[in-house]
């Protein structure tokens, strides 16, 4: 079921989107081929623990996260993978893990890895884990304003 929180916020701004239901997987690339999404347009969120605070960064479903970019271009010292036991009580309106890119939406900064930027469409996790929501990334960048630039490795 797609998060409360989200889905007001998107028909509160007017926005076009997509709900596409698809099968429960264990990775965000067998989501995308479950949904028949290109992966390159699948995003998945990976929750960081960032000098203490919580941060969401989004890349594509066939990327890693370069640690050591990420923290030259936050100025961070400390920046780890956050448990779920650290993140899940940000989300309560979402599935463990399925929590959508919208930082703004839970008090947290969000970083886009560039790659994303390059496609028209962007699809996400919706706070389950059997929908996702595609929309177009202008609209997406328009409504989140994250940190846009290059950390996958």
């Amino acid at each position: 079921m797609l998060s409360k929180k989200l889905e007001d916020y998107l028909n509160n701004q007017n926005v076009q989107y997509a709900v596409i239901d698809h099968m429960a997987t264990a990775t965000a690339q067998r989501t995308a081929a479950a949904a028949h999404i290109p992966g390159n347009e699948m995003a998945k969120t990976v929750m960081l623990k960032v000098d203490d605070r919580m941060m969401m960064a989004v890349l594509p479903c066939h990327c890693r996260i370069d640690i050591g970019r990420l923290k030259e271009i936050t100025g961070a010292s400390n920046i780890s993978l956050a448990s779920e036991g650290e993140f899940r009580t940000y989300f309560p309106d979402c599935e463990t893990g399925a929590m959508p890119p919208f930082g703004n939406l839970y008090g947290m900064d969000v970083f886009v890895d560039e790659q994303l930027s390059n496609d028209q469409k962007i699809a996400f996790n919706s706070g389950s884990h059997k929908e996702l929501i595609q929309m177009p990334f202008k609209s997406f960048e328009n409504l989140v304003h994250p940190h846009i630039t290059r950390f996958t490795a």
